[in-house]
């Protein structure tokens, strides 16, 4: 099976392309739009719209596969590659990629995926959300070559024997804490609610009493709003930093305020993602991993969630293999292909650290669809309900896609047992 031809378009995200910089040096917000100059080079705004380019690999037998080049909310911040602008990257994918892909023949998905995440043009990696959406497009071809499911696809490239189940499903609320926790709460979602607590003095406070009381309430809420006893979500709060920032980093402080969160939020499990943020990545992971350690030593009954400074798959096995924490964001468009995702997922199974399928709100259906087969078919700990911050249209996405992948398995070994 060949591809034949490869088309481009323009498309939308689910949320908004965001200046870090120009937002943490003060930028007013009025109501959605934030007032001032962009900072960061290819912004004309703070916040402007998500743009995304869907890759569209027309196949010889008349389908077409599809994927979805995208970007984080913060672009060009951190490390990260540049502002993802379709008008800018249609040339460019037109130009070095598709020649590359057309009558291509169809090998293997780990072997054209590696290729193309590891592609170099004028001695430069390809931008992220190119290896990103091209590699969504392959995923999509082979599961269409063979008319089985991606998750098929990729239990059958790296040889994964785990049987296809639900994955747990985090619902993130952005600003609207308590509206959203309500959403997430008639609808039984299994992990809740991320919370957003990005600022210290309006959502932390300065000595934590503000997410202390945020906890209480969600703990009651739950309890007191659940339509069955046994629904028993995990509440995963990110904290962006901000508990390093009034504990000025100090382990046992942190771990002191950690601990009255998990007694706030009992009967439920807690998770952490974030405590600190120390703008290096070896610091990081260092103290990521003495925090871990405290908590451990002292049985505190949380997990802590690393984020910041946990980037590329070389980022991910480096937390894994120091403990930096009890489970891992795997950041779905920082890892550029998606065949990292899977090798991010395995490597932590295998390190026994919990791997969470994130990303960002600024994503788009399709790419939500596919990392949503790799988590199944991996055996992901966890998975992000995206994209967005409506939280409803996320959640829909993401476990309809898992339904409907779980479904196709079933029918499938059924028929081929009778």
């Amino acid at each position: 099976m060949k591809i034949i031809d490869v088309l481009l378009c323009e498309g939308r995200t689910g949320f908004y392309f965001d200046d870090q910089r120009a937002i943490k040096k003060g930028a007013k917000q009025d109501l959605l739009i934030y007032e001032g100059e962009a900072i960061t080079s290819g912004f004309t705004a703070i916040r402007q719209a998500g743009e995304a380019i869907s890759v569209l690999l027309v196949l010889e037998n008349g389908e077409i596969a599809h994927g979805d080049c995208a970007a984080v909310q913060y672009s060009g911040a951190g490390g990260r590659d540049p502002l993802f602008l379709a008008a800018d990257f249609i040339p460019f994918i037109e130009t070095h990629i598709s020649p590359l892909l057309i009558n291509q023949e169809l090998s293997t998905f780990k072997e054209m995926a590696e290729v193309i995440d590891n592609l170099t043009i004028a001695g430069k990696k390809v931008h992220t959300a190119i290896r990103y959406g091209v590699t969504q497009a392959l995923l999509d071809a082979f599961a269409k070559k063979d008319h089985i499911t991606m998750a098929e696809v990729i239990q059958k490239e790296y040889e994964i024997e785990l049987p296809f189940k639900q994955i747990p499903i985090f619902g993130q609320c952005g600003d609207e804490r308590y509206t959203n926790a309500d959403k997430m709460i008639i609808k039984h979602v299994d992990v809740l609610p991320h919370a957003l607590i990005n600022n210290v003095e309006k959502k932390l406070g300065y000595k934590g009493e503000i997410l202390l009381e945020y906890i209480t309430w969600l703990r009651d809420r739950i309890i007191t709003k659940r339509i069955s006893d046994d629904y028993n979500p995990v509440l995963h709060i990110d904290v962006y930093g901000t508990i390093g920032i009034i504990f000025d980093n100090d382990t046992k402080m942190m771990a002191d305020y950690i601990e009255t969160l998990a007694n706030a939020a009992r009967p439920f499990k807690l998770r952490i993602e974030g405590p600190m943020d120390v703008e290096n990545r070896e610091l990081q992971v260092e103290a990521m991993s003495k925090l871990r350690e405290e908590i451990d030593l002292r049985n505190i009954p949380v997990e802590l969630v690393a984020d910041e400074w946990c980037n590329t798959i070389e980022d991910i096995k480096l937390f894994a293999d120091k403990k930096a924490g009890h489970m891992v964001q795997i950041k779905t468009p920082d890892l550029g292909g998606v065949n990292n995702i899977a090798e991010a997922i395995i490597y932590c199974n295998e390190k026994n650290i919990g791997s969470y399928v994130g990303g960002t709100c600024n994503e788009t259906n399709r790419s939500a669809e596919v990392t949503t087969n790799i988590a199944i078919a991996c055996g992901a700990d966890q998975i992000l309900a995206k994209p967005g911050m409506g939280f409803d249209e996320g959640y829909m996405i993401v476990k309809n896609e898992m339904n409907r992948v779980l479904k196709l398995v079933e029918y499938r070994k059924r028929i081929n047992r009778g």
